[in-house]
């Protein structure tokens, strides 16, 4: 989601959740302009956030592939207060799921912020692969189980319904929204064992959460740890710095991804960059990449409700234009592969390497520009996923889904203006994996 930007990019060994001195220099490289463009193949039906249209907004893709039939494979994408969205490979819509009521008259509704998959998770019934997403109007989890077979959907609510907040200690709290937000999900190779990683609204605050077998089939989940990344840092100039925002308001993590293999976390703190720490919050976190607009100093403005930004004083990365958002993992046969992240603020994508031993390195970037007058590109993007893996005869060498944040055209809404919408873009990945030479 994008929020008041006045932040700038990464490079630097930092700890702690107040003050942070940065103890490198950006990675060397060229910045965003003249990074190629590719086109999406194809792109779902419009989301609209208004009564109209359901108070959808899409947000957060993810791709599950059926390995009988992999050309009927599917994407889950959340769509906030609109619940859940499930659609085929020709980005056509095979199920809509509803976020949950609000408990009582003035509570928070439901609101589906991310999701991730896990596959073979255990449960009473068996193995299941499954869809975890953040609810943040209820500040929980909410699993689902994925059976392509299934008549009315594929997917199926399995959540407990003992499943406890993950950081508010009531409703009230629940009701101020400093609730569950991002999330990443995995399983640990050494044990089995199932997780999910969830970062608070409006905090700097990391969860980890055991996903866990409950009654009669359902999941449930028991916190482990929390961490919380740093909200201050320390310029080279000696000067103290904070990204701008709201009072009362610090930076938030939304976009984030396991590396399964090594189970290394990577976060993008909206308007500092993206960390890289282990997925079981036990290690000091390592600033891979800072936003451009990191060390901006900015004033808030409650009229205008948006951050006035002041002298640059050029501490800042080259590569992310906040929002940091959407990071997600290319998997390469071999081992290798690419961390993926969306720059919000220039409508951008940048690759890195995926090997933690050589800095995770910048490798270049690519945008998504209009196919035609209908199919445009992504502005804003707020989600995306990525499978290297052979999706039947429509995409043979993988795909991207990636969220649109500004779908147009825009429909009129009947006062002479129009209504916002938004969308997922399905992008053929060997074009992206021609146009950028991964």
């Amino acid at each position: 989601m994008r929020t008041h930007r006045t932040a700038r990019g990464a490079a630097a060994l930092a700890t702690g959740t107040a003050l942070v001195t940065l103890l490198a220099a950006s990675p060397a490289g060229a910045g965003a302009p003249g990074l190629p463009t590719v086109t999406a193949r194809s792109e779902t039906a419009a989301l609209y956030d208004d009564e109209a249209g359901g108070n959808a907004d899409a947000d957060d893709p993810a791709i599950w592939r059926n390995a009988a039939d992999p050309g009927r494979s599917l994407v889950v994408a959340t769509a906030k207060e609109g619940g859940l969205r499930v659609y085929d490979l020709g980005a056509r819509q095979v199920q809509s799921l509803a976020a949950p009521r609000p408990p009582a008259e003035g509570d928070a509704p439901g609101r589906f912020n991310n999701v991730d998959l896990v596959a073979g998770l255990r449960t009473a019934a068996g193995r299941a692969d499954v869809a975890v997403v953040s609810d943040r109007g209820n500040d929980r989890l909410r699993i689902y189980r994925i059976d392509p077979a299934r008549r009315g959907g594929p997917l199926t609510d399995i959540t407990d319904p003992a499943a406890a907040p993950v950081f508010s200690a009531d409703q009230a709290e629940i009701n101020d929204q400093r609730t569950a937000y991002g999330l990443a999900a995995w399983k640990d190779t050494a044990t089995g064992r199932a997780y999910a990683l969830v970062s608070r609204r409006e905090r700097t605050e990391l969860a980890l959460l055991e996903l866990l077998p409950a009654a009669n089939g359902a999941v449930g989940y028991r916190k482990v740890r929390t961490l919380a990344l740093p909200s201050s840092f320390t310029l080279p100039d000696g000067t103290a710095w904070s990204p701008c925002a709201e009072p009362g308001e610090l930076p938030q993590v939304e976009g984030m991804v396991v590396d399964p293999a090594t189970g290394t976390l990577y976060a993008g703190q909206e308007d500092v960059g993206i960390w890289r720490l282990r997925a079981d919050l036990t290690d000091r976190p390592v600033l891979v990449d800072r936003v451009r607009e990191f060390g901006v100093p900015g004033t808030y403005d409650e009229v205008s409700e948006e951050c006035v930004p002041g002298a640059d004083p050029g501490y800042g990365g080259e590569r992310l234009a906040a929002d940091v958002e959407g990071l997600t993992l290319f998997l390469e046969r071999d081992g290798d592969g690419h961390l993926l992240a969306s720059g919000q603020g220039d409508n951008s994508f940048a690759l890195y390497d995926r090997e933690v031993g050589d800095g995770n390195e910048y490798e270049g970037g690519f945008r998504i520009g209009a196919a035609t007058r209908t199919l445009d590109g992504v502005e804003e993007c707020d989600g995306a996923a990525v499978l290297n893996a052979p999706l039947g005869a429509r995409y043979p060498r993988g795909l991207l889904v990636v969220q649109d944040g500004l779908e147009t055209p825009a429909a009129p809404d009947g006062e002479g203006g129009s209504r916002t919408s938004t969308g997922f873009k399905f992008v053929d990945l060997g074009t992206v994996v021609d146009a950028t030479g991964m």
